[in-house]
């Protein structure tokens, strides 16, 4: 088992999900008192585990297609887009 890559993907998904808008909803939906903060936190978990399998099965077959250099660099332009549109639209 390769720790160091484990460590590196835990980090950054990690890092990223902090205060995004699904953790923003999660924390509204623990929030109300009629609902059950287990089934909350399950829904959550389970929501991003199938997002990431669907994300590492997609990744895993784009780079039999396309190399993994090109895959990071789409990804990179595609971050930059994201980021120019947000700041377009405030």
């Amino acid at each position: 088992m390769d720790l160091k890559t484990f460590g590196i993907v835990f980090v950054t998904v990690f890092l990223a999900e902090l205060g995004d808008k699904t953790q923003l909803a999660t924390v509204l939906f623990a929030s109300r008192e009629s609902t059950s903060v287990l089934l909350v936190f399950a829904g959550a978990a389970l929501a991003l585990v199938v997002a990431t399998a669907i994300a590492v099965i997609f990744g895993s077959t784009l780079s039999h297609v396309i190399e993994g250099r090109y895959l990071s660099y789409i990804a990179g332009a595609g971050f930059i887009a994201v980021g120019c549109w947000t700041i377009w639209q405030a």
